[in-house]
Formats: structure tokens, sequence, C-alpha cells
């Protein structure tokens, strides 16, 4: 099979323009049938290293910090953010759509890059993109930074957790979006919201997982 020579076209040939169960104002570009994208990208795609399609799908806890920060335009007005592991680019578009001053993009997967470019034109706001592991990097140069979705194993959360604690430290402010997933680390968090947002059932236990949207807080001096 020969190499997928324009991502940006199989992104519009695999996907539908819909918009965001819990945060209609935002489209996106999002698998139509959930499972035989993700079936495809296994099977068929596999072989040509091609990822998870986790950018093809409105995940519960972006749509919960997509939902808070619209409903919360003062927490990012003016600001720079961040758009950690981002996916489809949800939570970036949605702080654009609230007022931040920037939003800067950033994933593993080039695929989500191209995705979240697609889907910021298509609500016409503008973010820059960074296909970067930046967990062992420099802190960015932001004042806030939104994680929706990241601790589901071990290994990933202990990495972005002690990422996150570098950006606490640089007194950059951080916000999770979570369904209750294995790793939480729940008690550094401090609940600001709560939804029942409906998602795939297919790639879920549900299709309505209760979500939460949290601000993480510094480790205390005991932990």
């Amino acid at each position: 099979m020969a190499l997928i020579k324009d991502p940006a076209a199989f992104i519009r040939k695999e996907t539908k323009v819909k918009p965001v169960p819990h945060a209609e104002e935002i489209l996106l570009h999002v698998a139509d049938e959930a499972m035989d994208l993700w079936q495809k990208t296994e099977d068929e795609l596999g072989e040509l290293g091609l990822p998870p399609p986790f950018w093809a799908f409105a995940w519960a806890g972006g749509q919960g910090l997509a939902r808070y920060v619209l409903d919360t335009p003062e927490l990012v007005a003016g600001k720079r953010v961040i758009d950690f592991a981002c996916g489809s680019g949800l939570v970036g578009i949605a702080a654009m759509k609230a007022g931040a001053a920037s939003c800067h993009a950033v994933d593993i997967d080039p695929y989500a890059l191209t995705a979240t470019r697609l889907n910021a034109a298509l609500n016409e706001v503008e973010i820059t993109t960074e296909t970067a592991d930046i967990t062992t990097a420099e802190p960015p140069q932001a004042d806030l930074v939104f994680c929706g979705d990241v601790f589901y194993d071990k290994p990933m959360a202990d990495k972005v957790l002690a990422f996150l604690d570098r950006l606490l430290a640089n007194n950059i402010e951080v916000y999770v979006g979570d369904p209750g997933r294995s790793y939480l680390p729940s008690s550094r968090l401090t609940e600001l919201a709560a939804y029942s947002v409906p998602v795939v059932g297919a790639l879920e236990d549900n299709e309505i997982k209760r979500t939460r949207v949290f601000r993480l807080q510094e480790k205390s001096s005991g932990e």
C-alpha cells in the first residue's frame, strides 16, 4: 500500500463535519462510523505506522473543557493558551472562540495537527500547531495549558504529571478535562464543573460520560 500522500484529503474523505454534541458552537471533522475508521487505521493502514485516529472523535474530557471555556470566557480572554495532546483541536478552538490571545496546539501525531488545522479553518480561528512530545522540553511561553483525556494509562499519566508540575512551577495554570479515567491524579484536582457528555459508545463504556473539569494544584510538601 502506498503512503498517504495527502493527510488532509484523507481526513476529509474519512470524516463528516458535525457540531460537537456538548459544544454545538464548534464544528469538527469527525468519524461518521466510529469503528470503521478505527478498524481501517488498525488493519489497512497499520503497516504505514498510522496511529489510532484519536483526532477523529470528540472525547469526553475535551468536550467538557470546551464547554467550560465557552461558558467562562474570562478564563482565557487575552491569554496565551496551549492545547496539549490536542487531538482534534477542540479545546484550542473553544479557547480562541472565547477570546484567547493565541493558542498553540501540540500532539505527537501529525494527523492530529492536520485535523486541528482543518478544524480551526472550519471554525474561522487561527491556531499554531506543533508535532512534538513537549513533556521533556522547557516549559512553553504560555499563561495556561489545557489537558483533555490524558490520564488513561500509568506511563502516560506519570510522564504528563511530571511535565505539568514543571508548568505549575513556572506559574502556568493547568486545567484538566476527564471522565474519571484510571490514573487521574484526583488528590491534586479542584473541581470547577461537571457535565453529562454524549460520546461514541463503541469507544467508551457508555454513550454518556459524567465528565469533570478541574484545575491542577501544586504538590503539597508531603507528596
